[in-house]
């Protein structure tokens, strides 16, 4: 009977649950929007979401500046996503200790391990720059002078701010396609230590067979704790002696749960989104950006794992870079395939039909908006687009072998003159990073990488390198990539290559890279060349949907700042079937057999299936369905940079952490299907039974007294 009454519960909210689409800022919450969330169960106050030292914005982090995190604790207590905590984890990992194999557990603040170069920002104040901005001429401006315009003011504040309080900066940040500008102020903390992290076959648990998928079971968690200045209790770099950071406001964290319908509210740092962008943008973004970006990560990929299965000192050092390439990978795939299903390009050319009607009713923008001038733009850039997201997929620094990355720095090296316009003796020196990388994967990846790029993209695009390929390596591509890495002095760590002496000019190395600049000088100059004219369009469509709806509340598109976003707890119809709105502990352990058989991403230790077979969870029980919930649904509005968001109750206490979004509405970065979108989140409770159960982490648990 209760497991009747419960089915009728779920399937009515699966009906009547609406998805409140919208990244909001938090200073000026539309009213509308507030409202709204009251009726849905929103608990507190207005201001308490941005105003005073107890408003819920204040235990929120940027963390590192590409996830997002929460404080829970008054020592300073952060949790993130463990995919946000990552590279931290894998930094200190080697084949003897190696943390991401194993885990980690801190069993005293002196065992907390620090990082270097990552940081947590917490927001301080936010405010509309647009009118000021304005008034000192920035609409006045061509295109291309407004960046700079807007980065020269950025500077002047930052200075000034600076004087003031040494620890804050400021961004200022375009909304709306750039008809508005947000000034927010930052404070950044940059001494902060990795605490606890589960294995990687539980913090990652579903691999890529999971990732983006429905249901999921991943454990996906890891905790860091701020550190701050002795003597001031500001931030401070790195120390010994420095002192956990004790906040004025941390997220309570419950152990209530939810039942379907319940209100959920993240907030995050949402990167980016594109729900602007127009119909022919739309169609650029599919098959000039999406379909090059997964095919050249496939090629790549493919080698870097199987070095990885074989090797596990190659595992170690490429499980970040895997995991980073892998899941846009996979996103633009399912971002593709929701464009089309749903027709969202022809949606978008209908909605612009509307906005030419209106434009022609009220001559709004009449001279200015020109949707046949945009529709030329687009297609006279395309086929640049297309290229130039080939050649970074193949060559950038972030995406290419280690020669490829000193070739770049080499040659930006070369140009540096002294104060006569003569060269110095300027040297470049490579320290041995080999605990980052191994040359048969990399030689072998780029290998793979610049053949599959030949394939691709029009003969004008291909540096000159290729006829040497060619002319002396009869094509093998393998054997030009070994003769780089033998004969290039850039690949000798330790020695001092000097710019102006001992023929730099004609290393091997270099010529690469100066080979790789120029057709990257030729690709930005065809990709520039409507760039500007499409900017202004496009901030035109905005401004002209803006004014069309008017008397509705607009969000403008995420770009990492501070955001809200708030719905329901639920299911979804999947394949015509309600998805279910959580996982429990049984579905993970019958995964974990599969692990057993030979499925790699689910492969967990026996430990992890022992304590999620336990016939009692104990207060981390669900009160309603009586089962232990690993991860759940709500229809809550995120993106890439919610990652390690809080999920909140109504009453704005820690009840998940948004982790990943839905394969069946990977087109949410530009449009939010009310009905198929959905945010999955790591249940709170789960975090802290592992915590407890396999981490044996008493200290914490009972420094963050969840009730």
């Amino acid at each position: 009977m209760k497991k009747l009454l419960f089915t009728l519960l779920a399937a009515c909210t699966l009906t009547s649950a609406k998805a409140d689409e919208g990244m909001w800022t938090l200073y000026n919450l539309p009213n509308a929007v507030y409202e709204t969330m009251k009726q849905e169960n929103y608990a507190l106050p207005y201001g308490a979401l941005y105003y005073g030292e107890d408003a819920v914005k204040n235990c929120v982090v940027n963390f590192g500046g590409f996830c997002s995190g929460v404080v829970v604790s008054p020592d300073g207590l952060v949790f993130t996503n463990h995919h946000c905590g990552f590279e931290a984890i894998r930094s200190h990992s080697t084949v003897e200790h190696d943390y991401m194999l194993n885990g980690f557990v801190a069993n005293s603040y002196e065992e907390e391990l620090p990082n270097e170069r990552l940081f947590v920002s917490f927001m301080i104040e936010q405010k509309d720059l647009t009118s000021y901005l304005d008034s000192l001429g920035l609409n006045k401006l061509p295109e291309d002078k407004r960046a700079h315009f807007v980065d020269s003011i950025e500077n002047v504040m930052r200075k000034d701010i600076r004087k003031q309080d040494s620890t804050l900066r400021v961004e200022i940040k375009p909304f709306y396609e750039g008809n508005q500008y947000f000034m927010t102020t930052y404070r950044d903390y940059d001494d902060v230590r990795l605490v606890f992290a589960l294995p990687k076959s539980m913090g990652k648990f579903g691999g890529e067979t999971d990732n983006w998928m429905w249901p999921r079971q991943t454990c996906d968690f890891s905790v860091f704790r701020i550190y701050v200045d002795p003597k001031t209790g500001g931030p401070a770099k790195y120390s010994k002696d420095n002192i956990p950071y004790h906040p004025k406001k941390w997220a309570p964290v419950s152990l209530q749960g939810y039942v379907p319908g319940s209100f959920s509210m993240t907030i995050g740092y949402p990167g980016s989104t594109s729900r602007y962008l127009s119909s022919y943008g739309i169609k650029e973004r599919r098959d000039a950006q999406n379909e090059p970006m997964y095919k050249t990560r496939e090629v790549k990929q493919n080698v870097m794992i199987r070095h990885m299965r074989a090797d596990e000192a190659v595992r170690i050092k490429y499980d970040s870079k895997y995991a980073q390439s892998s899941n846009y990978w996979k996103n633009s795939i399912g971002m593709n395939k929701c464009i089309d299903s749903i027709g969202l390009i022809q949606q978008k050319a209908q909605f612009e039909q509307k906005i030419r009607h209106y434009q022609d009713s009220t001559g709004f923008l009449k001279g200015k908006l020109d949707f046949d001038k945009l529709a030329s733009f687009y297609a006279k850039q395309f086929n640049a687009v297309k290229a130039f997201t080939y050649f970074s997929e193949t060559f950038s620094g972030r995406n290419s072998d280690e020669l490829t990355r000193r070739a770049y720095r080499a040659n930006n090296g070369s140009i540096v003159k002294g104060k006569d316009g003569k060269p110095k003796n300027w040297y470049i020196e490579f320290k041995d990073n080999s605990d980052e990388w191994d040359e048969a994967t990399d030689k072998e990846i780029q290998a793979a990488a610049m053949k599959f790029y030949r394939e691709q993209v029009e003969e004008k695009y291909l540096p000159d390198f290729y006829q040497e390929v060619d002319s002396k390596f009869g094509g093998d591509y393998q054997k030009y990539i070994d003769y780089l890495y033998k004969k290039s002095k850039l690949m000798k760590n330790g020695k001092k290559i000097y710019i102006n002496k001992g023929g730099f000019q004609k290393d091997l190395g270099v010529k690469f890279g100066q080979s790789l600049e120029a057709i990257m000088n030729q690709l930005f100059e065809d990709y520039l060349a409507c760039y500007d004219s499409i900017a202004i369009q496009e901030r035109y469509l905005c401004a002209a949907k803006l004014r069309m709806e008017e008397d509705m509340p607009n969000y403008s598109d995420a770009n990492f700042t501070m955001r809200l976003s708030y719905g329901q707890v639920g299911e979804y119809l999947l394949g015509g079937k309600p998805s279910g709105y959580y996982t429990t502990a049984e579905s993970i352990v019958e995964k974990m057999k599969k692990g057993e058989n030979g499925v790699i991403d689910y492969e967990a230790e026996p430990i992890m299936k022992e304590l999620l077979s336990a016939k009692d969870f104990g207060k981390y029980t669900d009160k309603t369905t009586g089962k232990m919930h690993l991860c759940f649904l709500s229809n809550n509005d995120i993106t890439g940079g919610n990652s390690g968001s809080p999920m909140f109750n109504g009453k704005g206490e820690l009840i998940g952490l948004a982790f990943d979004g839905n394969w069946d509405s990977l087109s949410s970065d530009i449009f939010f299907d009310k009905q198929l979108a959905r945010c999955i989140g790591v249940d709170i409770r789960y975090v802290l039974y592992m915590m407890e159960k396999w981490g044996k982490a008493d200290r914490l648990i009972k420094e963050i007294g969840a009730k």
